[in-house]
């Protein structure tokens, strides 16, 4: 089989099972597992798949940059934005991340909502200035451009001098073998931190993130309560998750 028909052959693979297992492909095709490998060296340099040890899982979308990201559906995440807004109680603290999805939740806040908004996200901060009841903490540290967030040891540190009754997380891969992802270690490591300072943690999910992984993990599925998206009940990946005891609260 010449390079290109196992290109081809590996990015269907990919499309139809959702992960690519490479002695699985090197006994198929009768070639070796190194061959595979190049292979998916050469289409993860093209931003085609993720590799993971053993193979790969197809990439998030949710990787390109902040401001490219505001128009990768929108519908989808105004939808889980309406539902993780409804979860904040009147009177409660919530951590919120940043992205482009915790900002469509700010903006669904309701204006009138008394609560204590805790962010990392200069954008959220700014969202909020028309709540005018809705008390704002902004935690500092380096900016990270790409998500528009801050990061790094003063944020993390920050972060472990509040607490909330909810925070509201965004990722950019939900996959059942490689978990909850994001494609920057400081970014992960923010996130581990504001999810630990709060009774509850619920994942933001937009329904193109779910089946993809990203090069770092967040958490493990049992550190969250549940998963809000707008992806079809029916999807292959949401019911093995629920099958797993993941709670899918439904979006749209």
């Amino acid at each position: 089989m010449l390079a290109a028909e196992r290109r081809d052959h590996l990015l269907d693979l990919l499309a139809r099972e959702g992960k690519i297992v490479a002695k699985d492909v090197a006994a198929t095709l009768g070639i070796s597992e190194d061959s595979v490998r190049r292979d998916l060296r050469d289409l993860a340099a093209e931003g085609l798949c993720q590799r993971v040890y053993g193979g790969a899982l197809p990439v998030s979308p949710a990787l390109v940059d902040y401001a490219a990201r505001r128009t990768v559906s929108p519908d989808g995440k105004r939808q889980v934005a309406a539902v993780a807004a409804a979860l904040v109680r009147p009177g409660s603290a919530l951590i919120l991340d940043g992205g482009t999805t915790a900002l469509a939740v700010a903006q669904a806040l309701p204006p009138d909502l008394a609560c204590t908004v805790i962010t990392h996200s200069p954008t959220v901060a700014v969202a909020l200035l028309d709540h005018p009841r809705a008390e704002v903490f902004l935690l500092g540290g380096r900016l990270f451009k790409h998500s528009a967030v801050t990061c790094g040891a003063a944020a993390v540190e920050a972060a472990l001098n509040v607490s909330a009754e909810l925070c509201l997380l965004g990722v950019t891969g939900v996959h059942p073998e490689a978990g909850l992802t994001t494609g920057d270690a400081e970014e992960a490591a923010m996130k581990r931190a504001l999810a630990a300072r709060a009774s509850d943690t619920y994942i933001l999910a937009s329904a193109e993130k779910i089946g993809t992984a990203s090069r770092f993990r967040v958490l493990p599925w049992e550190g969250i309560s549940g998963l809000i998206t707008d992806a079809d009940s029916g999807h292959p990946v949401l019911e093995q998750l629920a099958a797993h005891g993941v709670e899918i609260l439904a979006a749209g």
